[in-house]
């Protein structure tokens, strides 16, 4: 029932200013007193009224003019009789004010104990003390009359207070004790809802709802009110609609009404044998309604029925995202599992089939290119070691001895041949004991592929290393 002043930041004179102030009590209960000490007030401030028997704190919730157009709301004139403001409150009093409010629920439980042993047929809801603890005000609901003059007298005699019984009704009760509607927000009539109207059924009738009670009725157990927000806009969408109060007939057969659609004014009719609905327009039916009038029939009312008149375009989901989404992790589903690409290192077309730079394959460049002093030592440059599949740790790089020179197999330069299978060189003087002639030539042979094949085996790659 929070109420925003929109003229608080308006610079009035206090001469000016509206006499009246709205006062906020518990359970939502507002008040109008008047300022005769024309006190500062601001919305928020605790201040103590004057009571029949007393006197009570509350807030102030309204001032200035405001609170005039809402007293022209309620009926309450400026001319009334209305209570006094005394002054602000002090800390006693809030601290006397917290001790009654504390009082509110352990009298509540024991009253209701009471309404028991009295059998008594009614609900009490709440119970509110008044500040200076001369006062309860106990507020019930009953279906039927009750007398309660025995319960009065027994409250009285316990709680050594004046007693007050107020009835209420059970939207006023929902209202008082608050909470969530089936629409996920607080409650009207505890926010901003104050006149309740009375909700007939056939409010629901008008806007095509079910007639479930479960589903109409809100927490107070009557017929919510939210009914009566649209109800006007349906009435007048009716107005235009025929009123079908018998089947339409045709040669086919007689056609009941299933369905009426107010605001595309399209009404569904079905054949007793059959499922299917014939959606025609309100022009169409009152067309025919005038034919059976003079005793004539359609044939059918599949020849009136024109789809694509009526089939709109499927309207965009507001949840257009999140359905994008299940559509793409439920329709194409994939085995689970990493999937090794055909070529892990493709070439791109533009670099003319180059492989692009690779930081690691120009630091093995260099280190194959680095002297090598060990000459028995293997060449590890050529050697391709797989990729770690199974994601293994990895040891760190650590820095390899220097790789031998690979050296390149160039030719040897043809040798002229003569006839006889002879070198036409001269023969060579034989020094040391090494072989000339024929003989050396084949012992250099032998030499050439004994040194061709320990460079095979030399450069051959290594298997790798798991």
């Amino acid at each position: 029932m929070n109420s925003f002043d929109w003229l608080s930041n308006m610079e009035t004179t206090k001469s000016s200013r509206f006499g009246i102030v709205e006062i906020k009590f518990k359970g939502g209960r507002k008040e109008y007193f008047k300022n005769k000490n024309n006190l500062d007030l601001y919305t928020g401030d605790f201040v103590v009224c004057e009571m029949p028997t007393g006197y009570h704190i509350g807030s102030v919730s309204l001032q200035g003019e405001l609170v005039r157009l809402q007293m022209i709301k309620k009926g309450i004139k400026e001319s009334d009789d209305l209570a006094v403001i005394h002054r602000l409150a002090t800390e006693k009093d809030l601290e006397k004010h917290t001790q009654a409010i504390n009082r509110d629920l352990p009298t509540m439980y024991r009253t209701r104990e009471i309404c028991k042993e009295l059998k008594l047929n009614l609900k009490l809801s709440e119970v509110e003390f008044q500040s200076d603890n001369s006062k309860a005000t106990f507020f019930y609901s009953a279906d039927d009359r009750v007398d309660f003059r025995e319960l009065i007298k027994m409250l009285a005699g316990e709680f050594k207070v004046r007693i007050e019984m107020r009835q209420i009704s059970l939207r006023q009760e929902a209202g008082r004790l608050g909470g969530i509607g089936s629409c996920g927000r607080e409650l009207c009539c505890s926010t901003w809802l104050s006149d309740f109207k009375t909700i007939p059924t056939a409010a629901a009738r008008y806007q095509n709802l079910s007639l479930n009670p479960a589903k109409l009725s809100g927490q107070c157990g009557r017929l919510k009110c939210c009914l009566n927000y649209e109800l006007e806009t349906y009435i007048d969408a009716i107005r235009d609609i025929p009123v079908v109060d018998r089947s339409l007939k045709t040669e086919k057969g007689d056609a009941t009404l299933q369905k009426t659609d107010i605001f595309r004014r399209i009404m569904w009719f079905s054949y007793p044998n059959e499922t299917n609905w014939y959606p025609i327009t309100c022009a169409q039916v009152a067309e025919i309604q005038k034919m059976n009038a003079a005793g004539k029939k359609p044939v059918g009312l599949e020849n009136l029925v024109e789809i694509s008149e009526f089939v709109s375009a499927k309207p965009t989901s507001i949840n257009n995202d999140l359905e994008r989404l299940d559509k793409k992790y439920h329709q194409n589903k994939k085995k689970s599992g990493p999937k090794r690409p055909n070529n892990p290192n493709p070439r791109p077309e533009g670099n003319g089939g180059a492989r692009p730079n690779n930081p690691q394959s120009q630091q093995q460049q260099v280190r194959s290119n680095q002297p090598n002093n060990n000459p028995n030592a293997r060449n590890e440059a050529n050697v391709v070691k797989p990729a770690n599949p199974l994601g293994q740790q990895q040891r760190p790089n650590q820095p390899r001895s220097p790789q031998p020179q690979n050296r390149p197999n160039t030719p040897r330069p043809p040798q002229p041949k003569v006839e006889g299978g002879m070198s036409n060189t001269p023969p060579q003087v034989s020094t040391g004991g090494n072989p000339t002639g024929a003989e050396g030539n084949v012992e250099n042979r032998n030499r050439n592929k004994k040194r061709k094949k320990y460079r095979n085996n030399n450069n051959r790659p290594d298997k790798p290393e798991l």
